[in-house]
This record gives C-alpha cells, sequence and structure tokens, in this order.
C-alpha cells in the first residue's frame, strides 16, 4: 500500500494537489507546493514536484532532482474547506 501524504509529505510529490485526500489536504495544510509553470511548449499536468515548509525547502528538491526551479511556481496548500 502506498504511503499516505498525511504521514509523508513526499507521498505527495507527482500527483495533483486536487487529487490529494480530505485528510492528506488538512495534514499538508500550510506546506508550500511547486507546480510547473503553464506554458504552451509544455502543457505541463499540475502535479507536485516539490513540498515542503517554504519556498526555500521546495527549490532545494528541485535542484536536488535537476530541474530549474525558475520554472515552478510556488503556493501553500490551502485548507479543503
Amino acid at each position: 500500500m502506498p504511503a499516505s501524504a498525511a504521514r509523508d509529505p513526499q507521498a505527495a510529490i507527482g500527483r495533483s494537489p486536487e487529487r490529494l485526500t480530505l485528510d492528506e489536504r488538512v495534514a499538508l495544510t500550510g506546506k508550500f507546493i511547486a507546480v510547473e509553470v503553464y506554458s504552451p511548449e509544455t502543457l505541463p499536468l499540475q502535479v507536485i514536484e516539490a513540498i515542503g515548509d517554504s519556498v526555500e525547502d521546495c527549490v532545494r528538491q528541485l535542484v536536488a532532482r535537476g530541474l530549474d526551479p525558475q520554472r515552478f511556481e510556488f503556493t501553500p496548500l490551502k485548507p479543503p474547506y
């Protein structure tokens, strides 16, 4: 069984923010996520590429994976309701 992002935030990597369960969304409220900025060239799916307590955490994760942080937008997860 895959780990729940509520227990392990890294389990949210590669998933769409809209596909997080209610429990995951509540547990991750206030965390920052990085999703690729939309452009006609890339047409990215809106998936979480990094998650952390700050934008700096997200940038470190992206750089560690060889991704350019300038191609991403960083937003805090809001409560589900």
